[in-house]
């Protein structure tokens, strides 16, 4: 295959210059699946009872709720895939909130919106700010928080 720059590149996120503050973005909507909650206990090491025992009734929870650190992380690689994808450069800051529990079988999606836009003195990079909204099929919040990365500039 010929290599060709100067095709648009499919998949490729926002430069810094094309977001503005105000700016408003929704996610795809993604269902939370006891594969998930699997895989992501085993890695992660979070292995409390009410996410590894399908049949604990002690907790305030009933059902199978998934750890908020998956449900922050399913979205995260969506926001990823779709708004930073070669163009993001670090996390810098996140402040989370969580309101209500996402259980297997939920399916979750975000609402984003740029909150700040600031260029950096070097390198053609700016730090982005925004808020974003998890919520369930239900549209009910179930996290919030406020971000900051930096991102790229156009080259």
């Amino acid at each position: 295959m010929i290599h060709t720059p100067d095709l648009p590149m499919l998949g490729q996120g926002f430069y810094w210059q094309e977001l503005s503050v105000g700016q408003k973005f929704r996610t795809f909507r993604r269902t939370v699946t006891e594969t998930d909650l699997v895989n992501f206990i085993s890695v992660s090491g979070i292995l409390e009872t009410i996410f590894i025992d399908a049949t604990y009734t002690d907790g305030a929870i009933q059902g199978r709720p998934v750890p908020g650190a998956l449900t922050y992380a399913l979205i995260e690689g969506i926001i990823l895939q779709t708004m930073a994808q070669g163009t993001g450069l670090a996390l810098l800051e996140v402040h989370k909130k969580m309101h209500a529990p996402v259980m297997v079988g939920d399916t979750i999606w975000a609402t984003l919106e740029i909150t700040a836009v600031r260029p950096t003195s070097k390198n053609n990079r700016a730090v982005v700010s925004s808020e974003v909204i998890i919520m369930n099929q239900r549209a009910e919040p179930v996290i919030t928080y406020t971000v900051s990365r930096m991102m790229a500039g156009k080259p």
